[in-house]
């Protein structure tokens, strides 16, 4: 017999043994699976295909994500705005899925050509393109299925650990991949977009006048419509908890990604007995995926608990030891232990966001709330880390670098933790937002 428990506007809100009867929760996991197949194929091998196969620089490769950043940062406004007006309609998933059709083509016929005449300028060119589907595209696709995941009475995390497995799969096959050709690593992620966006077109989303529309959108009957506008921008960023979040995301969500870019590159130096480093890699990413999907389960109920805050001060400080330990325990095995650590990472990341983003703020404009305080705040930090660190490891090497990347953790993660308050009295003892007035 299953049970039920009620949210605020009074629907019900199913277990998760419930989901897993829902056509819609497999569809919407669908979407998460092939579209972070394309995330996990790219930024697995990018950075050691950039540098073997397309023969560019440290320093070029930190700017080309650097690019990747400043491209979502400038188009995360727009993005957060169009789509909270959309609501669920899914003309900007679509366009993601479009650009990642192309990936293979633009690698093959496009990028090489560039690169082979100026790094620069291919970094910036291949920087613009892969940040459309992936750094800016992420917003788009994170919120869209968080939208109907409430829509629809499931629960976020479960969903997404769909993201999860796709991660591993990705990893592993693509390990096969890499080792028979790595340039069929991008034609791989145009197969996956092919394959997102039939999931995309079959998808069944809430229509006006249904209770999951009213329930995410506020339009209920009596309701009051919360309107995106430069009023409502301007409120967010002067909010402490608002703000606070931005700076945790610029030093410690950013630096999760810039310490995973080039560190295929690192770890490469430490492996030995003659296997490839990048099959080796490959294989640790797939265990750790797994492992991460695991965790995802378990991390929501973990969050209602201990609350979104603690959530992400917890991942903030087992990010620091992550990028501490690469630095000063570097044999192969060591190396795979931090790299393994990401499995816990990322659960407490993803899950303490949204509920963070959901508690504190206004449901009805969360497109918009991820969009500025976590997509924004992000980019801007990759922007700034991605080309400073590419540099450092060319000057001072590596270990060096992580050093002083921990310690910037560190900082940031201290001042977050002083201007964001609890988001425990935000919330029902189910982790559902609370209704405005009333205290959990």
């Amino acid at each position: 017999m299953s049970t039920t428990t009620a949210t605020p506007d009074g629907a019900t809100k199913p277990r998760a043994r419930d989901s897993l009867r829902k056509p819609a929760f497999w569809n919407f996991g669908g979407l998460f699976f092939f579209y972070f197949a394309i995330w996990q194929l790219a930024f697995t091998f990018l950075s050691r295909w950039l540098e073997t196969e397309a023969g560019m620089s440290h320093g070029n490769i930190g700017l080309l994500n650097s690019v990747m950043a400043f491209t979502a940062f400038c188009l995360q406004p727009f993005y957060g705005f169009i789509q909270d007006k959309l609501g669920f309609r899914k003309n900007l998933f679509a366009f993601v899925v479009l650009v990642g059709a192309m990936m293979g083509p633009f690698f093959a016929f496009v990028f090489t050509p560039i690169v082979n005449a100026n790094q620069v300028l291919g970094a910036v060119v291949g920087g613009i393109f892969l940040s459309l589907t992936l750094n800016a595209g992420v917003g788009i696709v994170e919120t869209f299925n968080e939208r109907n995941a409430r829509a629809n009475g499931f629960e976020y995390g479960h969903v997404r650990l769909f993201g999860s497995v796709a991660g591993a799969t990705a990893s592993l096959v693509g390990g096969f991949i890499w080792a028979s050709n790595p340039d069929n690593i991008w034609w791989a992620g145009t197969f996956s977009a092919i394959v997102l966006g039939v999931l995309l077109f079959v998808a069944r989303t809430p229509k006006p006048g249904e209770p999951g529309y009213a329930a995410v959108s506020g339009d209920a009957d009596g309701g009051a419509r919360t309107k995106v506008s430069l009023a409502t921008v301007r409120e967010l960023l002067t909010n402490r908890s608002f703000v606070g979040f931005m700076v945790l995301m610029f030093g410690t969500a950013a630096l999760y990604d810039v310490f995973d870019q080039q560190f295929p590159n690192y770890f490469a130096q430490f492996v030995t007995g003659g296997i490839d480093s990048q099959v080796l890699f490959s294989r640790v990413v797939f265990v750790q995926i797994l492992l991460e999907a695991v965790v995802m389960i378990a991390t929501p109920f973990l969050i209602n608990r201990i609350g979104a805050k603690n959530g992400l001060l917890l991942f903030g400080l087992v990010l620091v030891v992550r990028v501490l330990g690469s630095a000063f325990f570097t044999s192969t095995e060591m190396l795979i232990v931090w790299r393994l650590l990401a499995a816990i990472e990322m659960p407490l990341m993803l899950i303490s966001v949204m509920k963070y983003l959901t508690r504190m703020f206004d449901v009805r404009i969360s497109a918009t709330a991820y969009m500025l305080g976590f997509n924004m705040a992000k980019q801007i930090g990759i922007v700034i880390f991605s080309w400073a660190f590419g540099a450092a490891y060319d000057t001072i090497g590596f270990g060096h670098s992580y050093i002083v990347m921990g310690v910037v953790v560190v900082v940031v993660t201290i001042v977050a933790s002083v201007l964001m308050r609890d988001d425990r009295r935000h919330a029902l003892p189910d982790g559902t937002p609370a209704p405005e007035g009333a205290s959990a």
